[in-house]
């Protein structure tokens, strides 16, 4: 599906999605838990459906209806099973571990740039407690063994789900263990959000110097959970209302500990009017799903900005530091690309008039449609039905909050 769309702004009222982030940890949790569980509201987004028929693939019971997933936990821990993770690394790296720890022999299956992110930080790491880790066929890996307490180490600034996933996995083994970070922890946030969800379903995780332990034999419970808002789909609405147009954005929880949420200090910092904003310098380490529409913003703000902390977006579902300065430049954007970073001088307004691709990233896609809503004309991004991974309403509410936009 290619998308043009016209310049513009936007005015209303608009209600994002729920948390993809909780949600998968919470679904997951849910089917480790011995009984029934809710969760709600959850929107049938791609990345959740993906999670929704892994964690029934390892034997729990689960279905969507009407924006609420129901659960019965306590996997049936059948003796082989076939993951398809399509292209969500939340599934792939949360049930790797996790299907060790059970003892399941398991395959796992994935598409687009999947197979090629990075696993061998996390899987040399359980081969050495006990996993056998395959590769080869047409899968992206097979495991089988079965993990044993001890002491793990992982880099920090490599991907925090590698951690997410042994966090959610150590509870289930026997002993204590404890996961010792080799740096600097990056997207901290999201390990928080793993460990305040593992808690509501009764695992507790100890904050230790260097790290985490992490008591064995432990049970997760049933609950019934509320999924609250997801900053990351927010914040391109907020970048708009901050690029002058009028948006108000429910569901947020103000004290919620999505590291997305630091978008609201961040467009804090930049503006310097109603609709004007101010070159900075914006670490993006701890928050790299912003900086896609960030970069889209600093397009428009006075002055140099400057995005650091960026290595990792190369490994996303497109290389995003490559893939963003392509699209913003084809607009008419000043970015200079570099390793780790862009270096972005600001306009008042683009020049559109092109073609632009997604390269199949929904953060992409959306970030160059807000891009084009200040150009001075209309702008297709083409494969713009990538959005269905995280925000598969995303074009229906560009339209319903004033946006002029339509199917090519």
């Amino acid at each position: 599906m290619d998308i043009a769309i016209e310049p513009g702004t936007l005015r209303g009222r608009v209600e994002v999605p729920a948390s993809k982030s909780a949600a998968h940890r919470a679904l997951i949790c849910a089917a480790l838990a011995g009984g029934e569980s809710t969760l709600s509201p959850i929107q049938p987004i791609k990345d959740i459906l993906v999670t929704l028929d892994a964690v029934r693939a390892l034997g729990a019971q689960a279905s969507l209806s009407d924006r609420t997933v129901t659960v019965q936990g306590g996997l049936e821990r059948p003796p082989q099973a076939d993951i398809d993770c399509v292209e969500s690394g939340s599934t792939l790296r949360f049930l790797v571990p996790i299907a060790c720890a059970l003892g399941i022999g398991a395959r796992f299956f994935g598409t687009g740039q999947l197979p090629r992110r990075p696993m061998s930080p996390l899987t040399d790491e359980l081969a050495r407690h006990g996993a056998v880790i395959g590769r080869g066929g047409g899968e992206i890996l097979s495991v089988g063994g079965r993990l044993s307490p001890g002491s793990y180490r992982l880099a920090g600034n490599i991907s925090s789900q590698y951690i997410t996933g042994l966090l959610l996995a150590l509870p289930l083994l026997e002993g204590c263990s404890e996961l010792l970070l080799t740096s600097p922890l990056e997207s901290a946030g999201y390990v928080d959000m793993t460990i305040e969800t593992m808690s509501q379903f009764g695992v507790q995780v100890e904050i230790v110097p260097g790290g985490y332990r992490v008591e064995g034999g432990q049970r997760y419970s049933p609950r019934s959970c509320a999924i609250e808002g997801d900053y990351s789909g927010a914040a391109f609405w907020l970048c708009a209302d901050a690029l002058g147009s009028q948006v108000e954005v429910a569901g947020l929880n103000p004290g919620t500990l999505q590291g997305d949420r630091k978008i609201v200090g961040i467009l804090e910092k930049m503006r310097t009017g109603q609709d004007s904003l101010r070159g900075t310098e914006i670490d993006v380490s701890q928050v790299p799903d912003l900086m896609p529409v960030l970069a889209a913003t600093a397009a428009f703000a006075e002055g140099v900005t400057t995005i650091t902390g960026a290595a990792r977006l190369r490994i996303k579902e497109s290389d995003r530091l490559a893939t963003v300065t392509e699209g913003l430049q084809a607009l008419g954007a000043q970015v200079e690309e570099h390793s780790d970073r862009l270096v972005i001088s600001g306009k008042d307004r683009l020049r559109g008039g092109c073609t632009v691709s997604s390269y199949g990233d929904h953060r992409v896609a959306m970030a160059l449609s807000i891009a084009a809503l200040r150009c001075d004309r209309p702008v297709t991004i083409t494969g713009a039905h990538c959005v269905e991974k995280s925000y598969p309403d995303f074009y229906k509410d560009f339209k319903q909050l004033g946006g002029n936009c339509h199917v090519v």
